[in-house]
């Protein structure tokens, strides 16, 4: 897929020129969701111009996506600048901008849509580009979602199935946007520097009260935010059900962050464009507003140093604050709708006393509450989660807390009693985090010490201390077979469920 702002330019006349155009250029929204239309909002209070256009879908109203509470707090003044952005006037009559019109007047055309539209919109969107001879007009997506590739038969990030097209997301709260004092922050992605820096210079034109830095990791930041989604599914869940247990929140919170993280950089090594990021041809990304070059880590393998992760789109700081914001209960307003879901989890098996029988139940408690099942971003990510973690090949240490939370859901009855038991236990929770990140030979250590008062156990730690080494052939003997050690201090429900965890993992 190209994808780029310089397609149809071939010397530097034409680039030269093509840069004036970017000077007062346009940028379109194709699906008018609350997300734009908040966004639309924000800019038409803050700016006397129009710079952004709105596409909304066949049928849709640009309204049509607040509530009649929000509606009534909108100012008419503010709405009619609004219609403006999303019709033009032919022979005295108004009509809706279409996915075609915005190609012919903008030079950034975001699809908004969720994942029920996404892929199709995207194709149609390349189809018009391409017959109407535009196609230096970028394409990019807000979608934080997977999608279900049908030829592989696996779930697939959009970004990874077309590694140009270009990611726009930022944490924001939607009524944030309508404030004319609040400001929000946000990252626009190409994996090309220079088109990612004038994509980020056209969406930050659009309001004063909007930040937008550039980014090449589009790949990683559409990770993240399908991670972010699920992970704030858990964080709503937290905050609600353990508002009196505060010491767990900051734990919980925590890992769920870096977890998120460690899988988005597990997931940029197997790029297969990455090593561009970092070639002599690219703009260097330290110039781009990267701090450096390069983030990586690397972990002993059969003796040698083998790199494992890439960390380096941890500098693109409004992913990060997007992650962040996502897991908190604000002051003010509702919470992100992942998080929303999270809060009905709680609530709901609070009452109930048990986990949901299936997916379709908690569906049902979500809609029940006014949250349409578009919305629910997180549970249509959660759906592919075993595909997911092997696709990536994400370890089990990094990714604990959305494996209970899948097992709460899909899980058999026996499993989900004791998963009920660890989420609605401060004690097992907690241990749950702490235990759950260690690695498989950490835990297998803390069983063997378990079991002190065996001669063998005794007579290893013994050696180990006295010649300072550790005989792995040894210990490996040792615990030939777990069943020769005491499992009696292990009876917790988290250690109940580790076998079930493991089979994600097979």
């Amino acid at each position: 897929m190209k994808n780029n702002f310089f397609e149809n330019c071939n010397d530097k006349q034409s680039i030269a020129l093509r840069l004036k155009q970017l000077q007062s250029a346009k940028v379109g929204f194709y699906s008018v969701g609350l997300y734009p239309a908040s966004l639309a909002y924000n800019c038409a209070m803050q700016t006397d111009s129009i710079k952004l256009l709105l596409a909304p879908r066949p049928g849709r109203d640009i309204l049509g996506a607040f509530s009649e509470e929000s509606r009534k707090q909108l100012n008419p003044k503010y709405v009619e600048k609004m219609i403006e952005m999303s019709f033009s006037l032919e022979d005295g009559i108004k009509r809706s901008y279409t996915l075609e019109d915005l190609f012919l007047k903008c030079d950034l055309v975001i699809l908004s849509a969720n994942s029920n539209h996404i892929e199709n919109d995207l194709l149609e969107a390349c189809r018009i580009r391409r017959i109407l001879g535009k196609e230096d007009v970028i394409i990019a997506c807000l979608v934080g979602s997977f999608t279900y590739d049908k030829e592989t038969n696996s779930p697939s990030l959009l970004c990874q199935k077309n590694n140009n097209l270009a990611f726009f997301s930022g944490f924001h709260r939607h009524g944030a946007l309508r404030n004319p004092m609040d400001s929000f922050t946000a990252n626009f992605c190409h994996p090309e520097p220079l088109n990612a820096l004038l994509g980020a210079r056209l969406l930050d034109s659009l309001s004063p009260n909007i930040q937008v830095s550039s980014g090449v990791h589009n790949v990683e930041g559409q990770y993240i935010k399908a991670s972010k989604n699920i992970s704030s599914i858990f964080a709503g869940f937290g905050h609600t059900f353990h508002k009196e247990n505060p010491g767990l929140l900051p734990t919980l919170l925590t890992l769920l962050l870096h977890q998120c993280l460690d899988q988005a950089a597990t997931v940029s090594m197997s790029r297969v464009d990455r090593n561009n990021f970092y070639s002599n041809d690219n703009l260097p990304l330290t110039e781009i507003g990267y701090g450096v070059q390069r983030i990586e880590a690397a972990l002993s393998k059969d003796g040698a140093m083998e790199k494992v992760r890439d960390h380096t789109f941890s500098q693109l700081t409004a992913m990060i604050a997007d992650v962040k914001g996502s897991m908190m209960l604000p002051v003010s307003g509702k919470p992100t709708r992942n998080f929303q879901v999270g809060q009905i989890f709680a609530n709901q098996i609070h009452k109930l006393k048990r986990c949901p029988h299936h997916l379709d139940e908690l569906i049902d408690w979500c809609q029940f509450e006014g949250l349409s099942l578009g919305a629910l971003e997180g549970i249509n990510s959660l759906k592919y989660w075993p595909e997911i973690l092997q696709k990536y090949s994400l370890s089990y240490q990094d990714t604990s807390m959305i494996n209970l939370l899948y097992l709460s859901i899909f899980s058999n009855h026996d499993v989900k009693k004791d998963i009920y038991s660890i989420l609605t236990d401060s004690r097992e929770l907690t241990r749950f985090c702490q235990e759950s990140v260690r690695h498989e030979s950490s835990l297998r250590m803390n069983l063997f010490l378990n079991n002190i008062d065996r001669k063998d156990v005794i007579d290893f730690i013994s050696d180990a201390v006295l010649h300072k080494e550790f005989d792995t052939i040894k210990f490996n003997n040792i615990f030939q077979s777990q069943r020769d050690l005491t499992m009696s201090k292990e009876d917790s429900a988290y250690s109940k469920i580790k076998q079930n965890i493991y089979d994600l993992f097979s």
